[in-house]
């Protein structure tokens, strides 16, 4: 370790294996709201692999008060230890097999950081991932001790009837004074970040399950009161979950239960602790009413994520927090494919791809860029990242391409069975495929090691058939100044623009600098079809013209590069109106509603793809391809006069389509239900453009939709129109007189005005901080709001005067005295400054820098601020 002040900097190539390993792990809570007591009573031994023969026993402790410590049941003097702030250490502990029993104290109603144990709502939670169990216990909260749980939890039976944690229950009853018991086993050895307990007065949504294992499985969701029928749909979502893991992976559920609970302060979106998941109930409550079509979505999806943990996470866990991706890459991955079977497998690819773009890009090309495996890490809360969990998922994708599916599904089982029980690392995964595929796939692993995203240019060269030239680079990122060509899966098809049709299409490997890829058989004027699937995580520049991309648009096979055309042609204008709108030709409008016109024709057919097909490129999306002095304000005023003309052409087929699209008479969460109400409000988006609608009839879909995905949709066309009309005001204020009870709903309404394009947006936004429905200790509210400005309002926060950037870090310094987790998360905003035109990039930097200065700022919110002015 190197030390920076009193920041630690944490190296992979410092890894040592632990001093001591956990054969057992009994705990006992006796809960408290300010006063819980924590016995800990665990079986060490010494490691033989650890390359000190007498090393200390070093715990991690935070926020603890030591109330007793015992060796082998004989209590230890100070003398016999030391204690800190962080922790606390035997010197000489016994070179054998020993019992250590420690007694802490802890208040969880003081724990606004949300993690170890805190309680809100009434509710005892834990959260232990990354390190939030040393502030329960003094232990070492590292991902490679494994040990075997046994738990006890004592809670007044009034205040908490419900007593939850791992594993199976083994018995519970009543104690004296009003009290109660429960004691959970969990037989199968997990590291202390997996540990859960959630104790309250819940309510359940129960069901059961049988594995093909033929094992019955209780299953539970449980909610805070009144709140059970909003959980049913969750509760489909984990029994879809089961089957299709057995069905896709051969992975049945290996406890007798299994439990979901879901609580409103939350600083994740999910928590895998084996058999005992918590969620933000975000993610688990839904209704018509409540809940948009993206909310179910979600539900079922992050369920699904959570739920195949349970193997690639949890049995197999990883060796360091290094290794994270090899847990979250994999099992994003798993979830993305579990949507792609249960729904529109082109929609879901083109969703993964549009949130890929728009998240983990920028942040790979920005300060904070770093390799899908570190190297070195201040805080590790800060590297539950994009590039961690999408761009892993993307590796697995280009691994399974490069190999096969055979291969790829052989090498999960040998992973699976190779290493169950294990704290695993990248090295020790790949090995697996690289035996099942009889390839040397050292190159290729170069994706989990080196930063930033490749580049590809594709252009074409004269002769036979089509010959084109690959060339890859990658920018320098922090840490990496030169690059290694990576092995890049290119998938390639050739349209013949005659026929309707790509006849074939293959896989290259671009794994040098430049290749040259010859198709002398092409037939004359075909048109390739490149980077098909997204086969990769790159960026794709070619010399293909706007109206073969039109063609392409209109003829591919592939749904993902039909729909990229489209895209490709739309960002190439309005980037180019951004700087200069003499740029915007009429040749270039009318081939973009024609293009518009087509998705329409063609929506009965898939309208969630249809609805995608209309979609512009956000103001974000516009400014990352731009690059360099990015105007905000220029590109929103490009992207409106863009969307204006092309609504003028296309009108009368919006006009039409809407008319013959009928609408749900009763609301369903299928897929085919939520790609028809996609397309509708898609529709109406173009109508208001065109103001073929008015801003008053578009309230009246606010006022009368019969489900939250028609009343959302119509007031965020509202929100980005007309912000300041009447009947928007109209809107807003109907919106929080019906759901004004409901905090789910309400984070909604929050999140649609911190995103209105206009500078004058900030202000409503500091109103919005004295709602009475607003507070800064809760997660949800600050994404939602402070978040919702910060992120998803490109126009308001990057202020020419500086505003937004000075109120996104005063609320970040304000929050980070409660929450850091959440503080640091908003203020990766700030991740693209140095790409914003001279003027404002120096007021970005002025707030950034004026953060910097305050005093007794969290190590979370100092690593990325430090990182971010870089």
């Amino acid at each position: 370790m190197k030390r920076k002040g009193t920041v630690v900097l944490i190296l992979l190539a410092d890894y040592r294996p632990p001093a001591f390993l956990v054969e057992t792990v009994d705990l006992t809570f006796q809960l408290s709201a300010d006063a819980t007591v924590v016995d800990a009573t665990t079986r060490y031994r010494p490691n033989p692999a650890h390359p000190v023969k007498a090393p200390a026993l070093v715990l991690d402790g935070e926020d603890l008060t030591l109330l007793e410590i015992k060796l082998d049941g004989k209590a230890l003097t100070a003398a016999e230890y030391s204690l800190t702030t962080t922790g606390l250490t035997l010197t000489s502990p016994p070179r054998k097999t020993f019992t250590l029993s420690i007694r802490t104290k802890l208040n969880p109603a003081a724990n606004t950081r949300l993690m170890g144990l805190y309680r809100s709502n009434g509710i005892y939670c834990t959260q232990c991932e990354a390190d939030g169990f040393r502030r329960i216990s003094y232990f070492q909260d590292r991902p490679d001790v494994m040990g075997r749980y046994r738990v006890r939890i004592e809670a007044d039976k009034a205040e908490a009837p419900i007593l939850l944690s791992n594993g199976n229950l083994e018995k519970s009853g009543t104690l004296s004074g009003g009290r109660h018991f429960a004691v959970w086993d969990d037989p199968h050895p997990k590291p202390c970040y997996l540990f859960a307990l959630v104790a309250g007065d819940l309510d359940a949504v129960k069901d059961s399950f049988t594995t093909m294992e033929k094992r019955n499985v209780e299953l539970a969701v449980y909610v805070e009161k009144g709140k059970a029928p909003l959980a049913g749909y969750a509760m489909g979502a984990l029994k879809r979950s089961m089957i299709w893991d057995e069905k896709a992976y051969g992975r049945a559920y290996d406890l007798d239960i299994f439990n979901i609970v879901a609580v409103s302060d939350f600083n994740m979106g999910a928590m895998e602790n084996k058999g005992l998941n918590v969620f933000n109930d975000k993610y688990v409550l839904a209704s018509p009413e409540t809940a948009t079509d993206t909310d179910y979505l979600l539900i079922e999806a992050i369920i699904g994520h959570e739920y195949f943990h349970n193997w690639t996470g949890n049995r197999i866990t990883c060796r360091d927090w290094f290794q994270l991706c090899l847990k979250e890459g994999l099992t994003v991955f798993r979830d993305q494919e579990f949507t792609a079977d249960l729904r529109s497998r082109a929609v879901k690819r083109i969703s993964d791809v549009r949130e890929l773009k728009a998240r983990q890009f920028p942040e790979d090309g920005g300060p904070l860029s770093h390799p899908v495996r570190p190297t070195a890490y201040k805080e590790v809360n800060n590297f539950y990242t994009a590039t961690v969990y999408e761009k892993g998922a993307e590796i697995i994708r280009m691994l399974k391409l490069l190999i096969g599916p055979a291969a790829f599904r052989n090498g999960m089982d040998l992973y699976f069975n190779r290493h169950d029980g294990e704290a695993c690392t990248i090295e020790q995964f790949i090995a697996c495929f690289a035996e099942t595929s009889g390839r040397d796939l050292s190159h290729f692993a170069l994706w989990y090691h080196q930063s930033g995203t490749p580049e590809v240019s594709v252009r074409r060269l004269a002769g036979p058939g089509v010959t084109l030239e690959l060339t890859q680079k990658t920018a320098p990122t922090p840490g990496q100044p030169t690059k290694t060509p990576f092995v890049i899966p290119v998938k390639i098809g050739l349209v013949d623009p005659k026929t309707k049709a790509a006849p074939r299409s293959k896989v290259v490997l671009l794994d040098e600098a430049q290749k040259i890829i010859r198709f002398p058989k092409a037939a004359k004027g075909s048109v390739p079809s490149l980077l098909q699937g997204f086969s990769a995580p790159v960026r794709l520049t070619t010399d293909l013209t706007e109206a073969e991309l039109a063609a392409l648009a209109a003829k591919d096979t592939d749904p993902v590069n039909r729909w990229q055309s489209l895209q490709t042609i739309l960002m190439r204008t309005l980037t180019e109106a951004s700087r200069d709108q003499k740029s915007l030709t009429r040749e270039r409008l009318d081939r973009i509603a024609t293009s518009m016109r087509q998705a329409i024709s063609n929506g009965q057919k898939d309208p969630a793809f249809a609805a995608l097909c209309l979609g512009l490129p956000g103001v974000s999306e516009i400014a990352q391809d731009l690059a360099s002095n990015v105007d905000h304000a220029a590109i929103h005023a490009a992207r409106k006069h863009v969307k204006s003309e092309v609504a003028a052409k296309i009108s009368d087929a919006v006009m039409a389509a809407l008319s013959e699209l009928p609408a749900d008479k009763k609301f369903a969460p299928t897929a085919r239900a939520a790609g028809r109400r996609a397309l509708q409000n898609a529709l109406f988006d173009w109508a208001l453009s065109a103001k073929r609608m008015t801003p008053a009839e578009v309230l009246t879909r606010v006022q009368s939709a019969n489900n939250m995905t028609d009343r959302v949709a119509a007031l965020v066309s509202l929100v980005q129109h007309a912000p300041f009309a009447i009947a928007t005001d109209a809107a807003i204020a109907f919106f929080e007189q019906r759901h004004g009870d409901n905090p789910l709903v309400m984070d909604k309404w929050f999140a649609v005005q911190a995103s209105i394009p206009d500078p004058d947006a900030l202000d409503r936004v500091r109103q919005l901080l004295k709602h009475p429905a607003f507070s800064l200790s809760n997660p949800n509210r600050c994404r939602s709001l402070i978040g919702g400005f910060a992120l998803s309002n490109p126009v308001g926060f990057n202020r020419p005067d500086g505003a937004g950037y000075r109120f996104v870090a005063e609320q970040a310094a304000a929050i980070d005295a409660i929450n850091p987790q959440v503080s640091a998360r908003i203020l990766t905003a700030f991740r693209s400054w140095r790409a914003l035109e001279p003027k404002t990039r120096a007021q970005a930097e002025a707030a950034l820098k004026a953060l910097k200065a305050r005093p007794n700022l969290s190590r979370d919110l100092s690593d990325i601020l430090e990182r971010t002015l870089g």
